[in-house]
């Protein structure tokens, strides 16, 4: 055992939103051109009136109305056609450029009241983490009653478990193919055509809301929107009582403006995703035995059972598990993951992996796949060569950052955190595909790791891809 006397004292670097670290290693190394100009931009404001915490709580509840009256106002250029219950307020459907001028603002001003919010919290504002729960929960259960806003995605999930519903199969039909007008009016253009991208557990969900609806599409996304609140609210429970530090843990999910703008305003499923994220990252922390294991291993897999890109997780809690060696924690896990992912998927067999394979061919702004696609069109390179090119790439691309993203993070971090956060944020860097409620498990895990250099970039990216993808379900720049 080291005594005390003989200990070398911890160097300190600097924080992500202002704070210090006590952290050795990569925090000390000294910033690159990029980072120095972040720096200097991230002194500026957070030195400004934004981080007044009145001023950002200002901001971020501005941004969440404007999000709110653009639900009450479907249908719009931004929303659905679908009226839920307070959907009450005079239609702007006439209005395009009013309807998208009011999200951007939305967008923007919810950003500036998050990174306000964390500055403010960095220079020693700590409000109670449970009146924010609470003031969270009023906001969600005014959102969940309004149509959703900056996607059509719930309108999929609608279509797709009222097939399921009725015994079809989602991954083989199309919404334009099933044609029930009432569930295919409100779907976006581009995925009328489609079959289901998600996983079977997603299906089973999506079913049981169309079960409940039957031939009323509102009531279906009523009930999916009540559906995924809850579970937006749950975790903020979950973080709230299990983070290290509930304040930063509220802050970055419950009182998130722009996740609560994306994940309930619009309804997305990647809130389900994240649920299994933080459960399963926190039995891996806590419960270091066979049963821990285990149990981890199957929220992944109800995870990966949402979304596929959910694997990710578990690829980032058995990281340092390799590095131990601990193979039968491995084993376990890996087993629990694999057994509860593929029991669903034999309902369906190899017909639900046909969409999603077809998915990860998509490429869209503002992802650099996008500019590669261009330049080999305009080289002549033919669309099947470049998209296996790129398919090949970019894997290779996110082990790379997900490397490069490790080294920015100090080292006496909790790896079963920083092993799943660096993989899903180098995915939502160098993806093909990829939108602002995809960043929702990142925030899930880096509310779990103290202060550090990657609160600011995935701020920043979730913002830009909010304001690059969001729209009322209206064709995208897609290939």
């Amino acid at each position: 055992m080291t005594s005390t006397s003989t200990r070398r004292p911890r160097r300190v670097g600097l924080a992500a939103d202002g704070g210090r670290s006590g952290a050795p290693g990569p925090l000390d190394r000294p910033p690159g051109p990029v980072a120095r100009r972040m720096n200097t931009l991230v002194r500026a404001l957070a030195g400004s009136w934004v981080s007044d915490p009145r001023v950002a709580v200002s901001l971020a509840g501005a941004g969440l109305l404007l999000g709110m009256l653009l639900g009450a106002t479907a249908p719009n250029a931004e929303a659905i056609g679908v009226h839920l219950p307070l959907s009450l307020l005079p239609s702007l459907s006439g209005h395009t450029v009013l309807a998208s001028l009011m999200l951007y603002a939305a967008e923007i001003l919810a950003g500036l009241g998050l990174a306000g919010m964390i500055w403010a919290n960095s220079k020693g504002w700590r409000p109670d983490p449970r009146h924010l729960l609470v003031a969270s929960a009023v906001v969600v259960a005014v959102m969940v009653s309004l149509t959703p806003v900056g996607s059509s995605d719930v309108a999929s999930y609608a279509v797709y478990g009222r097939i399921a519903a009725q015994g079809g199969n989602p991954y083989v039909t199309s919404p334009l193919a099933w044609g029930e007008a009432a569930y295919l009016d409100p779907v976006g253009m581009m995925w009328k055509d489609q079959p289901s991208v998600y996983g079977p557990v997603a299906t089973l969900l999506q079913s049981f809301a169309a079960w409940v609806g039957g031939s009323h599409v509102a009531t279906t996304v009523l009930v999916w929107m009540v559906l995924n609140g809850l579970v937006f609210l749950g975790v903020g429970v979950l973080l709230l009582r299990t983070s290290d530090d509930p304040v930063r843990a509220t802050l970055f999910w419950t009182a998130n403006p722009v996740l609560i703008l994306a994940l309930v305003g619009g309804g997305h499923l990647d809130t389900l995703v994240a649920a299994a994220a933080v459960g399963a990252i926190q039995v891996a922390r806590k419960l270091r035995s066979g049963w821990g294991d285990v149990l981890a291993g199957v929220l992944v897999g109800l995870g990966s059972g949402v979304k596929i890109s959910a694997v990710l997780i578990g690829l980032g809690l058995a990281w340092p598990l390799v590095a131990r060696r601990q193979w039968g924690r491995l084993l376990r896990m890996s087993a629990a993951a694999a057994a509860v992912l593929v029991v669903p998927y034999t309902f369906y067999g190899a017909s639900a992996l046909g969409p999603l394979l077809h998915g990860l061919q998509l490429v869209t702004w503002p992802s650099p796949w996008r500019l590669v696609e261009i330049t080999g069109r305009a080289l002549g390179v033919s669309e099947a060569a470049m998209m296996h090119g790129i398919s090949l790439l970019w894997p290779l691309a996110l082990l790379v950052v997900a490397w490069l993203l490790n080294q920015r993070i100090a080292t006496d971090q909790p790896r079963e955190v920083v092993g799943p956060f660096v993989l899903v944020f180098a995915w939502i860097l160098v993806a093909p595909w990829v939108f602002a409620w995809y960043t929702a498990v990142a925030w899930a895990a880096l509310s779990q790791v103290p202060r550090n250099r990657m609160t600011r970039w995935l701020t920043l990216v979730t913002v830009v891809l909010a304001l690059f993808l969001s729209s009322g379900g209206h064709p995208m720049p897609v290939r």
